[in-house]
């Protein structure tokens, strides 16, 4: 499998706290609370994994899926000795190709769905909600839409294709703007439950969504 993250993987944990003061990190585990022990929870395009090992750490039953072996084996480091109730068990595939449906009761996407062609979007929103379970919930992680006055707008559209471009760059990924995902998980029949911002530089620039599979 290519791995578009061999190079910029090691690093990404690292950029994401400089570039957020750690806001990205909060947006991953802000819908952590309503986590319950025994919870099988999903997490796709995982990453180094803070969000799955803070999950792990919440009693839930874990699986991580990554098409990234080198993004799989950092968090493979941060959990070398460590010990969770439920040990995370760990995915090396194509998430579209992941088909255990309807056995979840979280299927997360933090910063996932940002990689694809807007197209594509939906494609995977659409799988992720099959994956969870009837009554479960989806959570998506990821920049917000672009909020307030124009000049808020323009700094904040700046702020995104920064991050974008180096992606697209490091690991060609698909260059597009901030995408609106409440409509898209709307679309899809998923009832909005949560929606938290997160600040930075004064305006809200990421966001948890969480929605309900009916």
């Amino acid at each position: 499998m290519n791995d578009k993250y061999k190079i910029i993987g090691p690093l990404y944990d690292f950029l994401a706290m400089i570039f957020s003061a750690g806001q990205i990190d909060k947006c991953k585990t802000a819908m952590h609370g309503y986590i319950k022990p025994d919870d099988k929870v999903l997490f796709a395009g995982v990453g180094q994994g803070i969000d799955a090992i803070g999950a792990a750490e919440l009693g839930a039953e874990v699986t991580v899926v990554d098409l990234s072996e080198s993004m799989l084996n950092i968090l493979d480091k941060r959990t070398r000795g460590r010990y969770f109730t439920h040990p995370i068990r760990r995915v090396h595939q194509d998430i579209l190709k992941f088909d255990e449906y309807h056995q979840y009761d979280v299927v997360y996407a933090n910063f996932f769905l940002n990689v694809f062609e807007k197209n594509m979007v939906t494609k995977v929103l659409e799988h992720l909600s099959k994956l969870a379970k009837k009554g479960g919930h989806v959570v998506v992680g990821d920049f917000s839409l672009p909020s307030g006055g124009p000049v808020s707008k323009l700094f904040q559209n700046i702020y995104w294709y920064i991050a974008d471009i180096i992606f697209v760059v490091m690991a060609k990924n698909a260059f597009h703007p901030v995408y609106d995902y409440q409509t898209q998980m709307k679309q899809l029949g998923l009832e909005i439950t949560d929606v938290k911002y997160l600040q930075f530089l004064f305006d809200d620039r990421y966001y948890s969504i969480r929605a309900q599979k009916g």
